[in-house]
């Protein structure tokens, strides 16, 4: 069993394997105290007075709490993130890698200049950790790539075809 897990770890993509990593790590780091998350967030702040970059990037690995949707993300991730980076860009591991720089940046900068519009600003202050958006981002981008494929969950078939035209 241990071997399996092994040779499955090392099959994996080097920036699937390293993203899948890096959140599991620091999730599990945080759940046992080694790591606080108030190291971890968002705060633009902190980035931009104390240039604590850093936060750029730590919010995109800490999924809160070891729990069921841990499970999920972690998942999704494994499977969509590997699909895409053995499939959709095959040979092109600097592509993938930028494909990712970019949604972060861009999902950070929504955060960021929504955080600054009168009347929404409250409801993107809220938003601390965008692991969860990244991992979903994937998957939107693996369901654009192969809008007839049903996803897979957990050996079942989800019953709505994601289907994209246009």
């Amino acid at each position: 069993m241990a071997q399996a897990v092994e040779e499955w770890y090392k099959q994996m993509p080097v920036i699937t394997r390293s993203y899948l990593t890096a959140a599991i790590v620091t999730t599990i780091g945080c759940s046992l105290e080694i790591i606080s998350p108030y190291n971890l967030y968002l705060n633009p702040n902190l980035v931009v007075k104390q240039y604590q970059i850093w936060r750029l990037i730590t919010n995109f690995l800490y999924f809160r709490k070891m729990d069921l949707d841990f499970l999920f993300h972690m998942f999704f991730l494994a499977r969509y993130c590997k699909l895409l980076e053995e499939n959709s860009f095959r040979g092109r591991t600097a592509d993938f890698f930028y494909m990712l720089l970019f949604g972060s940046t861009v999902l950070t900068t929504i955060v960021l200049v929504g955080g600054m519009i009168p009347y929404v600003s409250e409801s993107f202050a809220k938003i601390i950790f965008l692991s969860n958006s990244l991992t979903f981002m994937m998957v939107y981008v693996w369901s654009k790539q192969n809008p007839y494929i049903h996803m897979s969950f957990l050996g079942s078939l989800l019953s709505q075809q994601l289907t994209c035209h246009g």
